[in-house]
């Protein structure tokens, strides 16, 4: 059985990861497809490090590549990403399991979104999101629980983020993602499953 995927896109911390895991589907983690901290072309952010919030930092053909292996073949060998090591730490195997949805979650799944559709997999995109400040304090506390950086920096860049937070979403919705609070985005994925199981 082919799968589709629905796409979760949206700012970091707006609760993308928690929607997947509830989602009871097969799910891709996005993120796991950022670029090795150390490679000379990584865009840096004006605090002087790698800005993993620039879509410049994440390899786009990769987890295009995945996700129609995924979804053709019913497996694929996924990356693990340690931010806090700025790298590749591993793989892991998932299945599709015969599911005809899988949630492929991330803050640049909006930039796949075109790629995905050209190749008939694409089951629908949506643009999670809070507001702001909600997302700030969420996002500062997963990185401090995760010691994804040094807890200064990471407030520094959570002050950043929470500055642009409205121009992920408006890129998010350009690309063509629904924008919905994560009540009615996880309504909107149960909707997608009872339609496809009903085909």
């Amino acid at each position: 059985m082919r799968s589709r995927v629905v796409l979760l896109a949206g700012p970091s911390g707006a609760g993308k990861s928690r929607l997947a895991e509830h989602a009871g589907l097969p799910v891709v983690r996005l993120d796991d497809f950022y670029r090795d901290g150390d490679d000379a072309a990584m865009p840096r952010s004006p605090l002087g490090i790698v800005d993993w919030d620039d879509p410049r930092s994440w390899d786009g053909d990769r987890a295009v590549a995945a996700l129609e292996q995924l979804c053709t073949s019913g497996a694929a060998d996924l990356p693990i990403y340690d931010i806090a090591a700025d790298g590749t730490v591993g793989h892991r195997p998932v299945t599709t399991g015969g599911s005809p949805l899988i949630v492929a979650e991330g803050i640049f799944a909006d930039q796949i979104t075109g790629a995905l559709r050209d190749r008939d997999l694409l089951a629908a995109a949506i643009c999670v999101y809070h507001h702001r400040i909600v997302t700030f304090a969420r996002r500062f506390q997963r990185d401090l629980r995760e010691h994804r950086k040094p807890p200064l920096t990471l407030l520094r860049r959570g002050l950043l983020l929470l500055r642009d937070d409205p121009k992920v979403i408006r890129r998010c919705v350009e690309a063509g993602c629904e924008p919905l609070r994560p009540k009615a985005a996880r309504a909107r994925i149960e909707t997608l499953l009872t339609e496809v199981e009903s085909q």
